[in-house]
């Protein structure tokens, strides 16, 4: 897939030496498409590095997107360039008129935190609410999937006895869903959190269905109004680097963060990362461009609603 983005972004020449194609705004004005309109509100610290994982996951369909790249204005990022965010990112006050076929909500290493409690929250339940009604489909990533469940749906989070981090096996119970489309009976997924959604909860309200689930991990993927909202309580998007950076800051903290199964941080130089989720992060990530925002959206964006 072609994905437009500005030529300066960091993440251009990171994809394009691993041979994704990436397409620059004059290139993308020539074809007579209408492309996918895709927007990210990115809550992760490290922005860079989570466009760049993002952006390799949404290069796998034939599909044209245009990008938009979003933060909130209630909070001060201090682990990625002022100058990035005021480049590359625009403002809630920017887009609030505009439709959008996709959007993904990102994690924030906020979870430990009551939602009420998060400095940007009365900012991020209107970024919800609009979406319900100016997006198309919405996947709602880690600790923005724990929030979107609790806003929407009173979905209670709980605290773990402590953080769940590695990778683990999970199944599917809709075997016909299409976000399943060329899944394994099993697949993996990276998580890393300190707090969880559980399935009593869930079953109790009629509007959400459990797709996926781990025996360890729990509850991973739950969908609502039709495919409209995926809330992912896992790190799918992440890549081996990603993990890598987050166990080895984790340590550094004094942690007590066991080496995750199918997956070897590189401390030991006999071992290098064995990463086996990737396959069906891509699966995901294109499963969920083609069927929910592809086949969904009207191709007048006013339509939405």
């Amino acid at each position: 897939m072609p994905v437009k983005i500005p030529s300066s972004l960091p993440a251009v020449e990171i994809l394009k030496a691993e041979n994704i194609f990436v397409m620059d705004d004059l290139r993308a004005s020539t074809q007579d498409i209408r492309p996918l309109k895709l927007l990210i509100l990115n809550l992760m610290p490290l922005k860079i590095v989570t466009e760049t994982d993002l952006l390799r996951l949404i290069s796998n369909t034939p599909l044209q997107i245009e990008l938009d790249l979003m933060n909130v204005s209630g909070h001060i990022s201090h682990n990625t360039p002022v100058e990035h965010i005021d480049t590359f990112y625009k403002d809630f006050s920017e887009i609030r008129n505009y439709n959008y076929d996709g959007m993904i909500i990102t994690g924030a290493p906020v979870e430990r935190l009551d939602f009420e409690a998060v400095d940007y929250w009365d900012e991020l339940v209107d970024i919800f609410d609009w979406a319900h009604t100016h997006v198309t489909s919405t996947l709602y990533i880690c600790w923005a999937a724990l929030a979107g469940l609790y806003h929407f749906y009173g979905i209670p989070k709980h605290p773990l006895p402590q953080k769940l981090f590695g990778v683990f096996s999970h199944y599917k119970h809709d075997e016909k869903n299409p976000i399943f489309r060329g899944f394994d009976d099993r697949f993996e997924v990276p998580h890393s959190r300190y707090s969880e959604v559980r399935r009593c909860d869930i079953e109790k309200n009629s509007e959400l269905t459990i797709l996926s689930e781990s025996d360890e991990a729990g509850v991973y993927l739950v969908m609502a109004r039709g495919g409209r909202e995926f809330f992912i309580t896992g790190h799918s998007e992440y890549s081996a680097l990603t993990l890598d950076i987050e166990y080895r800051r984790d340590r550094a903290k004094g942690l007590d963060i066991a080496i995750p199964r199918n997956y070897y941080p590189g401390d030991d130089p006999n071992n290098a990362p064995v990463v086996t989720w990737r396959g069906h992060a891509n699966l995901l990530f294109t499963n969920w461009l083609n069927y929910f925002v592809y086949q969904q959206t009207p191709y007048n964006l006013n339509d939405i609603r």
